[in-house]
């Protein structure tokens, strides 16, 4: 009976706290924004969880210029919407602001060891290290090129014969390439895949559990030691329910490696070339650092992937003739008795400039994961208070008009010819020491995808029953991975070659045996 009161108290004590250690600093001015509630400050300014917060803070620039500040209950917010900026402060300042603001629910669901949100730190360092020497430069990915190669030709044999399940294609092709490196498992081929579907829902929750402004908890953090039965700790259950799915989908994959290498002829893959001539105790640092940035790769790798791959096949369907150029520059480069591989990336231009126009078009995640300031610091002639929270508007950034012409527009030759625009790897894939450690891989993969798939077939939009094109527009979904909202396509191979072409992958490539039944049986009973 007394827990109640005694929360109401603590909150009004932190709150207090919180306000009059915001009223300290006066070295510089705070950067502008609304007015504030006293206490509360601007929690009505915030976003609503089912709308596009990239397009709610854009609002800011216009209204307060390119950076601005809200607070929240004591906590400062820092919305840049200015590339440059973000440069300054999160790439060339990256030794004062890498930190992450503490993500409660985030650590209630489970995620507290993944890459995404631990903090700066000696463990963060370790899992950038490992994700580095596996797959951070070109000569490392250019391992996985003809692994790659041959899953695109089986997404596209999958793609032509099923079209309507574009995003299961595209999601599966994801799941068979970075499962296969991570973890040497191989997929099933023509069914649902337990451990790809374990996966792509633990990495829907994990983009809701860290979703700004979407968990009270993460405003109030001593709301985690409310017990789940209380009234309004909702938040409990869910996290609990996210919790398991979350060390599921770091348990269950490391222990089939285990496994594996207690078998001759094993695939290696990045966890078993870490875990080699190793007996680790379970629960120490070197595992939890093996396990977890081995999840990671799979969490923050194949949801973004898939992103951009769909976020291609919506743009070929509602620019025709951007796909007819790049079949043109396909059809004079490489001719019609292959498809494309990674070799051919240097005289594909238009091809690579489509691959730059997805990311910047509807950059994976528009507001990036937001970054903690370790230090005052000071920028334009602004203060940013330590312990801040930095968001990043990225999709501002990839549609500013004084950067991109007809930003809204999707058009590759904006970054061919002597004066191209601004390469969005530079700002699709984060910042500093936080940019994603699987770019380079991720960047592969969707190249592949592109350039085999305008090789061989033609993107169209869905039709009726009635033969009429079913109108498709460009809308995305709210997330911190953002996807296109659903829409249909109609995909057809463009010659009777290439239709043999895919299909002679079976014969070429005969499926591996496939780990998911033994998967099934084990770990799934």
């Amino acid at each position: 009976m007394y827990l109640l009161p005694l929360l109401v108290g603590l909150l009004g004590l932190y709150l207090l706290l919180r306000f009059l250690s915001s009223t300290r600093r006066a070295s510089a001015p705070l950067p502008p924004g609304p007015s504030a509630l006293p206490l509360v400050g601007n929690i009505r300014d915030l976003p609503s969880p089912d709308s596009p917060d990239w397009l709610h803070w854009l609002k800011h620039k216009d209204a307060y210029g390119p950076i601005s500040t809200v607070s929240v209950l004591g906590q400062r917010l820092i919305i840049l919407n200015d590339a440059n900026l973000a440069i300054e402060l999160l790439e060339k300042r990256s030794a004062i602001h890498s930190d992450r603001p503490k993500m409660p629910f985030a650590e209630l669901a489970g995620w507290g060891d993944g890459l995404v949100i631990l903090p700066y730190s000696s463990r963060f360092k370790a899992y950038r290290k490992s994700l580095h020497r596996e797959i951070g430069s070109k000569a490392s990915v250019a391992r996985f090129n003809a692994l790659q190669e041959v899953e695109v030709r089986r997404f596209l044999f999958r793609l032509i014969n099923k079209p309507e399940d574009l995003v299961g294609h595209i999601r599966k092709l994801a799941g068979a390439v970075i499962l296969k490196i991570a973890y040497g498992y191989s997929i099933d081929p023509h069914k649902r895949d337990p451990l790809v579907d374990l996966a792509d829902e633990a990495v829907e929750q994990f983009s809701l559990a860290v979703r700004p402004g979407t968990w009270m908890v993460d405003v109030l953090p001593f709301l985690r030691y409310i017990p789940a039965w209380f009234p309004g700790a909702g938040f409990q259950r869910t996290a609990q329910f996210f919790r398991k799915q979350s060390q599921a989908v770091a348990d269950i994959p490391f222990a089939f490696v285990h496994q594996q290498m207690a078998q001759p002829g094993y695939a290696p893959s990045y966890a078993s070339n870490l875990l080699e001539g190793k007996k680790l105790t379970p629960g120490t640092e070197e595992e939890t650092v093996i396990k977890w940035s081995s999840a990671t790769l799979y969490a923050a790798g194949a949801d973004t992937t898939v992103s951009t791959t769909t976020t291609f096949f919506l743009a070929m369907a509602l620019y025709p003739d951007v796909q007819r150029k790049a079949q043109e520059e396909i059809d004079r480069v490489i001719g019609p008795g292959r498809l494309p591989t990674d070799a051919d990336r240097p005289n594909l231009p238009y091809i690579d400039a489509i691959v730059k126009e997805a990311l910047r078009w509807h950059p994976v995640g528009p507001m990036g994961i937001p970054h903690r300031s370790m230090e005052d610091d000071i920028c334009g002639g602004y203060l940013i208070p330590k312990g801040s929270i930095i968001l990043p508007n990225i999709w501002a950034f990839c549609h500013d008009p004084t950067a991109y012409k007809n930003p809204m527009t999707f058009d590759p030759a904006r970054f061919l010819g002597p004066s191209p625009e601004r390469d969005p790897h530079y700002l699709a894939f984060g910042f500093g020491r936080r940019v994603c450690p699987g770019r380079t891989l991720a960047d592969s993969n969707i190249f592949l995808t592109v350039a085999q798939t305008l090789a061989s077939c033609w993107i169209g939009k869905a039709l009726t029953e009635n033969g009429e094109e079913v109108e498709v527009r460009p809308e995305f979904l709210p997330g911190t991975i953002s996807h296109p909202a659903p829409f249909g396509v109609r995909v057809t191979p463009r010659s009777a070659g290439y239709e043999r072409i895919i299909r002679d992958v079976e014969g070429e490539f005969p499926w591996e045996v496939e780990h998911s039944e033994r998967l099934r049986r084990e770990f799934f009973a």
